[in-house]
């Protein structure tokens, strides 16, 4: 009988955070978006409620597996990212679509502020119809809206594999704080996003 009870616990347990509205594994979902220096994209999300993890890496290539010193040297068509596994009960996809536009630079291709090269594109990797509607909504959205006079140029693409990105990239900005905080300011990164967004400027 006593190896019954962890089973009857752990049952109570889930569903306890069932009744309470807590997100089981099934329901998360996940996003994906590239807006240069991949450091820089995690923490706006980080921050937002509902969002469970995000894991920098490398997206839009042709090369398998690869390393962080071949993305960065250019020629494999990947760009950096972030993946955004959420749960959507807490936040939806178009409220990331907001926050994403608000931490990118739009208007300049194959770059993000000081970081130059395809690999440091903005984009948008779609992982079905329903992300790429939205995508393209959002993106018409902006352009409508008056605020930019030069083209948005964020691509929008299918997603294909990601690969996470080396250890010591993920949650750079929590484990080398001051070399962050270093790097986003030499990089001008906060000084562009105010002339883009004005008080929406890095929004999360």
């Amino acid at each position: 009988m006593r190896f019954l009870i962890p089973l009857v616990l752990a049952f109570s347990a889930l569903a306890g955070m069932a009744s309470a509205g807590m997100a089981a594994p099934d329901d998360r979902a996940t996003a994906i978006f590239a807006g240069g220096c991949f450091w820089c994209m995690e923490p706006p999300f980080d921050k937002t409620e509902g969002v469970i993890s995000t894991t920098s890496g490398y997206i839009g290539g042709t090369l398998d597996n690869p390393t962080y010193e071949q993305v960065s040297a250019g020629g494999t068509g990947h760009a950096e990212a972030v993946k955004i596994v959420y749960d959507p009960s807490k936040v939806r996809y178009d409220e990331l679509l907001h926050l994403f536009w608000r931490n990118v630079d739009p208007l300049r291709k194959d770059a993000q502020f000081c970081d130059t090269g395809h690999q440091y594109r903005s984009a948008i990797f779609y992982l079905d119809d329903e992300q790429k509607k939205l995508a393209e909504e959002s993106k018409q959205e902006l352009e409508k809206s008056g605020r930019f006079s030069q083209p948005v140029v964020t691509e929008i693409a299918k997603a294909g594999p990601f690969y996470p990105a080396e250890k010591y990239h993920q949650d750079y900005y929590l484990k080398n704080p001051n070399r962050y905080a270093f790097y986003r300011w030499n990089c001008g990164r906060d000084q562009r996003l105010e002339q883009l967004w004005d008080d929406e400027a890095g929004e999360h």
